[in-house]
C-alpha cells in the first residue's frame, strides 16, 4: 500500500479538532497524519500539543491554500507517496480515504470526493460558481470535474514534487486546470460530505463570490500565461 499522509488544515477550529483527529486515530490507525495550524488565534495550537498531535505551527495566517500546500511540501520532504486534505470541521469523512487511494494506486495523478459525480448540484448562487468554474475547466481542458470546489483531494507523489518545487501553486481549481492542460490525471469517487462539526466557516456568501470569480478569471485567462518545464513534466512516472 502506498504511504499517505492525511495533511488536516486548521484555522480556529478548537471546537471541532479534537474529534476529527481522534476519530482518525482510532478507527484508521493505518494512515499518517499532520495538523497544520494555521495561524490560529483560539486554542487550536494548545489542543494539539496537549493531546500530543502531530503538528506543524504556523506563525502566520496562510489560508487553507498555504496551509495545505506546507502539508504537501512537508509529505514530499519526508518521503510519502500521496496526500490528502482532511479538513478539521469534520465535513470530510475518512470512510472515503481508501477508495480514493485506490484511485492513486490505480494510476490517478489527483483524486477528488466528488459530491456532485452522481448528484445533481442543488440551485443555489454559491453552486452557480462552482457551475462556473466547471464550465471553466471543460472549456479550457475537454475534461469534466464535476465538484472542482471539492476540499477532499489527494495527490500523488508526482503531484507532491509540483507542490513542493513551486511556490505558485495552490491546490486550488485554477491550478487543477492547469495541471490536466498539462497531463495531469484526474479522477473523481462520489462522496457524501457531513455537516461541520462546530463554529463557523470562514468562507461567508462574499468570500464565496469573490473567491468563484477569482477561479474563473484565473482558469480562462491567467493560466494560459503559466510556464513549466514539459519535457518530462512527471518524472516520477518514470522511476
Amino acid at each position: 500500500m502506498l504511504k499517505l499522509l492525511i495533511v488536516i488544515p486548521a484555522y480556529n477550529e478548537a471546537e471541532c479538532i479534537e474529534r476529527v483527529v481522534d476519530d482518525l486515530i482510532r478507527h484508521y490507525p493505518q494512515y499518517d497524519y499532520v495538523v497544520v495550524n494555521d495561524g490560529s488565534q483560539d486554542k487550536t495550537a494548545a489542543i494539539c500539543r496537549r493531546k500530543g498531535y502531530h503538528l506543524i505551527d504556523l506563525p502566520a495566517n496562510l489560508g487553507l491554500a498555504g496551509a495545505f500546500q506546507t502539508g504537501l511540501i512537508y509529505a514530499a520532504e519526508n518521503g510519502y507517496d500521496c496526500a490528502l486534505q482532511l479538513d478539521a470541521d469534520g465535513q470530510h469523512r475518512p470512510e472515503y480515504i481508501a477508495p480514493l487511494l485506490q484511485m492513486i494506486e490505480d494510476g490517478a495523478d489527483i483524486a477528488i470526493g466528488s459530491r456532485f459525480l452522481h448528484k445533481k448540484k442543488p440551485k443555489s448562487l454559491r453552486m452557480l460558481g462552482s457551475y462556473i468554474i466547471s464550465w471553466s475547466i471543460r472549456l479550457t481542458t475537454g475534461q469534466a470535474i464535476c465538484d472542482p470546489t471539492s476540499g477532499m483531494r489527494m495527490f500523488n507523489r508526482a503531484m507532491l514534487e509540483e507542490f513542493a518545487q513551486h511556490l505558485n501553486y495552490g491546490p486550488e481549481p485554477d491550478t487543477i486546470s492547469y495541471l490536466i492542460k498539462n497531463g495531469a490525471v484526474v479522477r473523481e469517487y462520489q462522496v457524501e460530505m457531513g455537516d461541520r462539526l462546530a463554529g463557523q466557516s470562514y468562507l461567508n456568501f462574499m468570500r464565496s463570490v469573490e473567491y468563484m470569480i477569482k477561479m474563473a478569471f484565473s482558469i480562462l485567462l491567467i493560466q494560459w500565461f503559466r510556464k513549466r518545464d514539459t519535457s518530462n513534466p512527471y518524472p516520477e512516472r518514470s522511476l
